[in-house]
């Protein structure tokens, strides 16, 4: 059970820009709000990452007004439409918890001078792999091993009732040629056995003839 799980978070991965924490980030996500659907942008420093596979999420925070906003993102979320890493932070921490207690220029991440945003690789995202589960089925829905097995046993059965199928028809015109010779044979019998008659009955009338005169 635990293989088919992970292949169907495997098949929710996708490529995304490698960032760490520290980096500054604008997190582009879609909003739905009733029948209309737009796309907010969330810049801000990230704070924390944490889990791995489709489970990975990581936290950005940003100041608005003075005011400090968090917010927690999926990274393989199909509402995220892109992320881009706009800054390169300098850390020496996996989780940045002390700019929650600071303000202003305080708060700020000593960032690289050398980042390019465009030097910004994506991550790879593992190659899917049938893996056979139990019934001899894969994660895909094809079969394997015994499936297979069934499927070349249908297809034995297939072959042999063509063959059967196709055998029964020679047969049948096999016997519809035999039949006219058969007739013709019944024609010849009757027509010797009326001959046969005839000249039984000769022979009488001639001694009949024969004691008269």
């Amino acid at each position: 059970m635990n293989e088919l799980i992970q292949s169907v978070e495997r098949r929710q991965l996708r490529p995304v820009p490698e960032f760490r924490v520290g980096d500054r980030v604008r997190v582009h996500f879609q909003v739905v709000e009733g029948s209309r659907r737009c796309t907010q942008v969330f810049e801000g420093v990230v704070l924390k990452i944490q889990g791995k596979g489709a489970r990975r999420t990581f936290t950005v925070r940003k100041l608005s007004f003075g005011v400090g906003v968090e917010r927690t993102f999926p990274v393989h979320s199909p509402k995220i439409e892109r992320i881009e890493v706009a800054a390169r932070g300098e850390v020496r921490r996996a989780k940045l918890y002390y700019l929650r207690g600071r303000v202003g220029r305080r708060a700020r991440v000593r960032e690289s001078r050398d980042f390019r945003p465009e030097d910004v690789g994506m991550t790879s995202v593992p190659e899917l792999e049938p893996q056979v589960v139990e019934g001899g089925v894969d994660v895909d829905g094809d079969g394997a091993g015994p499936a297979d097995d069934v499927e070349e046993a249908v297809e034995t059965v297939e072959a042999a009732e063509a063959e059967a199928t196709g055998e029964s028809d020679g047969e049948a015109e096999e016997e519809a040629g035999e039949e006219p010779e058969a007739e013709a044979g019944s024609e010849e019998a009757v027509a010797q056995k009326g001959s046969e008659e005839a000249e039984s009955d000769e022979p009488e009338g001639g001694e009949q003839e024969g004691k008269s005169g």
